[in-house]
């Protein structure tokens, strides 16, 4: 499927004289659809509810902007729950799951009355002391194994650090039950950025049947089952994107096969969708600012992998646009670099792309989820801003830019740095 920016050379242009490259920009008419799609794809179930995942996107415009579409929030961190309630989100808003978890998060969580996922049976003693049993308590469950779907192994559970066996799933049901707990929630998350409308149907028959066997075994009331993330976007033009509304009406004939005859139809939905909700919504915009001409030919830019990770870190692709020239023919093959003092910091690799002239705006797509979140500060790299593209066509910034002042704040070391004006 072909990729179009949702902003043209001129609207950036534009933008860029008040905000000066390189920044991520998302686009609220798309995030608002999209959060809707999902929506209707599930409606078939009373008790579905979304709760988009804080770590791809932590903004609160952003969170603010998928409450109003009535999303909840998960979380996996102290900071991630403060964010949240700064945004209103309280009680069945928020999701908490979480791996190797301090006692202070946990605390806060069972404080905001939040959904509680432990990953691990030890956690059960370990919430009980720090926080105490909730009423309702959810558990994540790991199959092992390698996961597969038909012949393709789409993920390798077995090697994952999430999760409990089933046979501590049913341990684990019964001592919740036996603390005080009332109702229950079974989660998993089986593999990362699926790129097939097979996947969510094929985990929900797993857990459905997951479900009936934990009811017969423990007695418990099961309330929610959450089929978390993994339902991915295509980075890459040769794939088509998944369709919500056959994923949708995929997981809801396993439901009506599976949970439905075991009188369990009134079990509630969640999912936990970041990538799949923000990804294709969000671009970084950058400038061409050098080029160089050795054994390669190399393009330059005012962005690096602070601003998007991912490329350097997993050699993941991104598609890049060269804002108007849309049109022009990709005849010239190009390393896009930025200026970290690591040879991976590369957006693109032999990539062929219209010739580039100094100037140029480059739109990477799909950074709208794991992009700016993943940033860091090597080399005393500076974060960007973040911006939101209004439906009305005006332009928001969400968050400003870092600088020296923000990155100097933390010490405590000498006048000059404390006295950083900028």
């Amino acid at each position: 499927m072909k990729k179009t920016p949702f902003v043209t050379k001129e609207q950036i242009e534009e933008i860029a004289k008040t905000y000066p490259t390189p920044f991520h920009i998302y686009d609220e008419k798309g995030i608002r659809e999209n959060a809707r799609r999902l929506k209707k794809a599930f409606s078939w179930n009373k008790g579905y509810r979304e709760y988009f995942a804080v770590k791809a996107t932590p903004n609160p415009f952003i969170l603010k902007l998928l409450q109003e579409e009535g999303c909840g929030v998960d979380c996996s961190s102290l900071t991630e729950l403060m964010m949240s309630e700064a945004c209103g989100f309280k009680n069945d808003d928020i999701m908490f799951s979480s791996n190797v978890t301090p006692a202070a998060e946990y605390k806060k969580a069972k404080e905001l009355g939040a959904y509680i996922n432990l990953d691990d049976i030890t956690h059960i003693d370990f919430l009980d002391e720090t926080a105490g049993i909730p009423e309702t308590i959810c558990c994540r469950y790991n199959p092992g194994g390698v996961f597969k779907m038909g012949t393709d192994i789409m993920d390798n559970p077995g090697d994952a650090k999430y999760g409990m066996t089933k046979e501590q799933m049913i341990e684990a049901f019964k001592r919740l039950k036996s603390m005080g707990a009332k109702y229950f929630g079974i989660h998993s998350f089986l593999a990362s950025n699926t790129v097939s409308n097979d996947y969510y149907p094929t985990l929900a028959g797993i857990l459905f049947e997951l479900a009936v066997e934990l009811k017969e075994k423990t007695g418990v009331e099961i309330k929610f089952i959450n089929l978390s993330g993994g339902v991915g976007i295509p980075y890459t033009e040769d794939k088509e994107p998944n369709d919500i509304a056959i994923i949708g009406e995929g997981v809801h004939k396993k439901f009506d096969e599976i949970m439905v005859p075991a009188g369990m139809g009134d079990v509630a939905i969640f999912t936990e969708l970041g990538r799949f909700m923000l990804a294709p919504y969000g671009g970084l915009v950058t400038k061409a600012i050098h080029e160089k001409h050795i054994y390669k030919e190399y393009i330059g830019v005012d962005a690096c992998a602070v601003n998007l990770m991912r490329p350097a870190m997993y050699g993941a692709y991104h598609h890049i646009t060269v804002l108007g020239k849309e049109n022009e023919p990709c005849d010239h093959k190009y390393d896009v670099t930025g200026s970290l003092c690591e040879n991976n910091d590369k957006f693109a690799i032999d990539r062929m792309l219209p010739k580039i002239d100094m100037g140029d705006y480059l739109f990477i797509h799909d950074a709208g989820a794991h992009g700016f979140s993943m940033g860091y500060n090597y080399n005393g790299k500076l974060k960007s801003a973040e911006l939101l593209l209004k439906e009305d066509g005006s332009v928001q910034m969400i968050r400003r830019a870092e600088t020296p002042k923000d990155y100097f704040a933390t010490f405590d070391f000498c006048d000059i740095l404390k006295d950083v004006k900028y």
